[in-house]
């Protein structure tokens, strides 16, 4: 054990040296939680929308009247002699609602009334939520004439749990806490293990009397340590910035943190071995820790929408079970028996990370 401690103690006293490392392994993680976690959302508003009235009575304008009012949608005027198509072509509105004549006499005598929205379909994702909000806020005015057929015989009393507000920002923000975990402890340990091969003196190592295992657990406690104090750090910032706070047993996420950031220091110490070249090996993390973990881990969209054909490698991905237990913790409070599978599962493969790279650096262990 003491000379584990001895080469953790080193690794971090030539990273408290390098004051640009120690910046890039506290102060950038933050900087990027906050700034990822606040600014980036899939919630869709302000939505420029032009109404064409070829109604132009009371009931037509109050139809226009609960799409302004609506906080989706913004309504642009639309110009004398100018169709919605030529509004719609020039990308100036992302929808077109043309009310058609006859409106008000036609819902008067409880007749079916059509109203045409014309939809920009470039991007399907807003495609779809403007149909949805539309074709809401026209059910909702259409229960509002009180017209018997059009009272459905059952309603649906919706409840939100976990996040009622739906605010992006306590979705986004602990998946952005797992992605600075993946990415900076993971550069610092492929760097730490890679500068030792690029500079040569991984030769010193070789001759003397440190064994692989005591030589890898030092660089990975050393790795632990700072991604330990980038959680503290990250988890003030749930505190403060996010407005988020443990809602169950922290446990299961202090337990998932250790061994997500010894998977994750063990994964740099094995592309730093494999790769003697700092440039390289940072590449390399660059796609097992930041890509992997940014497309594969639910972060950003729900694993089940992932296509089947690489749905697979996310059961490879850490990312995935880890951030299942931090949402857990700040979210839904559900525990061990929620989420034991999911620590299981990243200290499943933080030990494989940590077998192979024993593998690649055991030859030091060869008698002469």
């Amino acid at each position: 054990m003491r000379r584990i401690f001895a080469q953790a103690r080193k690794e971090l006293t030539q990273l408290v040296r390098d004051r640009l490392a120690l910046g890039l392994a506290l102060v950038l993680p933050v900087a990027l939680t906050a700034l990822m976690g606040t600014t980036i959302s899939l919630t869709v508003t302000d939505i420029p929308i032009v109404i064409q009235d070829l109604d132009q009575t009371p009931l037509s304008r109050q139809y226009a009247d609960a799409f302004r009012s609506s906080l989706t949608f913004r309504v642009v005027a639309l110009p004398p002699a100018t169709s919605p198509e030529k509004l719609l072509a020039a990308g100036r509105v992302r929808a077109a609602l043309i009310v058609p004549e006859h409106f008000m006499r036609e819902v008067r005598r409880a007749r079916p009334t059509q109203t045409q929205l014309l939809v920009d379909a470039t991007d399907s994702n807003t495609a779809k939520l403007v149909r949805g909000n539309a074709a809401q806020i026209t059910r909702a005015f259409a229960l509002g004439l009180g017209q018997p057929d059009t009272t459905p015989l059952i309603r649906t009393a919706t409840r939100l749990w976990f996040n009622p507000g739906r605010e992006p920002r306590k979705f986004y923000g602990p998946g952005f806490l797992v992605l600075g975990l993946s990415i900076f402890p993971t550069v610092l340990a492929a760097l730490a293990m890679s500068r030792e091969g690029e500079q040569k003196t991984i030769l010193q190592v070789y001759v003397s009397s440190i064994s692989a295992h005591e030589f890898l657990l030092g660089k990975i406690l050393a790795g632990m340590a700072i991604g330990l104090t980038q959680c503290l750090l990250a988890v003030g910032l749930m505190y403060t910035l996010f407005g988020l706070h443990f809602v169950g047993d922290p446990t299961p996420f202090v337990a998932g943190s250790v061994l997500f950031v010894f998977c994750m220091a063990a994964f740099g110490s094995l592309v730093g071995g494999a790769i003697p070249n700092q440039a390289a090996a940072v590449q390399a993390v660059a796609l097992g820790g930041f890509l992997l973990s940014f497309l594969l881990s639910g972060l950003i969209f729900p694993v089940e929408n992932i296509p089947d054909a690489l749905r697979w490698i996310s059961n490879l991905v850490q990312a995935r079970y880890y951030v299942v237990v931090v949402r857990d913790a700040f979210l839904q409070g559900g525990g061990w028996p929620a989420v034991w599978w999911a620590v299981l599962a990243i200290g499943a493969i933080g030990s494989v990370f940590y077998v192979l790279a024993w593998r690649s650096m055991r030859r030091m262990q060869v008698k002469a």
